[in-house]
């Protein structure tokens, strides 16, 4: 047995309960992973109150997806992984079929890469969905080059950071976009040319104004909601505004008419269309590992909590007050 999170209805972080579950043992393409850390994403919290693109299919449920820590044991068919390895878990599954949030847990091999020997279980538990998220979007699929600018919303969390400095590490310009000027100082110092205070600035004409009118060539937005056209207005020619999230909870519509029909490309994505592409993680994980080894990635961690802590862990979540990501350990 070993002690697992688990809720059994849909509500807020109280909903969440420790208790003891047999893991079982792993199947076939499956590891049964010693699990020291655990990084907390908002998509947990969305899948717990029922708001997330995937409904909870049945109860007890469990979350998490993104761990690090030790393989116990592998299933027939895993190739490339054995026991007594550390790796980390990349956001590679339904919430429906496997969760992290456990002192140990079932994963797909599919869903493993190798951790670095200088990269604890914190940082391993902290580094990939961000920095994954941004290289697919940014990178694999938006083409990112440098000199190009990029407007980054949400910019102090965990996937933000990583977008500023996915962006400094191709010669990319990070202009981060925060609701209030309380984390300025830090945005800068983690890399950011300007910051734009959504409440106190339009962001549109100062990203214009940045760029001598020409606009950036990509959004970077996990708030979507009504924001999005006056965001879009900051999009240069034929730029994209990416939406791999909806922060602000509300619908969200299409801007190209009332913005009188520019060339703006508007897309969708999920860090899934990486991880589930073999070949896009190979390489999504050489270049995160690089970054590593080079120093110009850097995980941001802003608390850690005991994984007894998982309740206190999500309502600093929902507080809006982080900087960086949320990490539980099972220590």
């Amino acid at each position: 047995m070993t002690t697992t999170v688990r809720f059994h209805e849909l509500g807020g972080p109280e909903v969440m309960r420790l208790e003891d579950v047999d893991p079982g043992e792993p199947g076939p393409g499956e590891v049964l992973l010693r699990v020291e850390a655990i990084g907390v994403n908002r998509a947990e919290a969305l899948f717990r109150s029922g708001d997330y693109i995937e409904p909870v299919k049945a109860f007890p449920a469990r979350l998490g997806a993104e761990a690090a820590g030790v393989i116990e044991a592998v299933g027939p068919q895993v190739h490339g992984f054995a026991a007594g390895q550390a790796v980390s878990v990349v956001p590679a599954f339904s919430a429906n079929d496997y969760g992290v949030y456990a002192e140990r847990a079932i994963v797909p091999a599919a869903a493993l890469v190798h951790r670095p020997h200088d990269v604890d279980a914190v940082r391993g538990a902290a580094v990939w969905m961000p920095y994954v998220t941004a290289y697919g979007a940014l990178i694999e699929v938006g083409g990112m080059r440098a000199g190009d600018t990029v407007v980054v919303n949400a910019a102090s969390s965990g996937v933000g950071l990583a977008a500023i400095h996915t962006a400094l590490r191709v010669g990319a310009i990070p202009v981060a976009v925060t609701r209030t000027g309380a984390k300025r100082r830090r945005l800068i110092e983690e890399g950011a040319a300007e910051v734009v205070v959504g409440e106190e600035q339009d962001v549109a004409a100062r990203v214009l104004e940045l760029t001598a009118g020409r606009g950036a060539e990509y959004v970077f937005d996990a708030v979507a909601g009504p924001g999005v056209t006056a965001l879009a207005a900051a999009v240069a020619p034929g730029g994209t505004h990416f939406l791999y999230g909806a922060l602000s909870g509300l619908p969200t519509p299409y801007p190209g008419f009332d913005l009188g029909m520019p060339a703006l490309n508007l897309r969708t994505y999920t860090m899934m269309e990486t991880t589930k592409d073999l070949d896009r993680l190979r390489r999504a994980a050489a270049f995160v590992t690089s970054g590593l080894r080079d120093g110009a990635f850097r995980p941001v961690v802003d608390r850690v909590f005991p994984l007894r802590e998982i309740v206190a862990a999500h309502r600093h979540m929902d507080s809006g007050t982080r900087f960086g990501k949320i990490v539980v350990t099972t220590g």
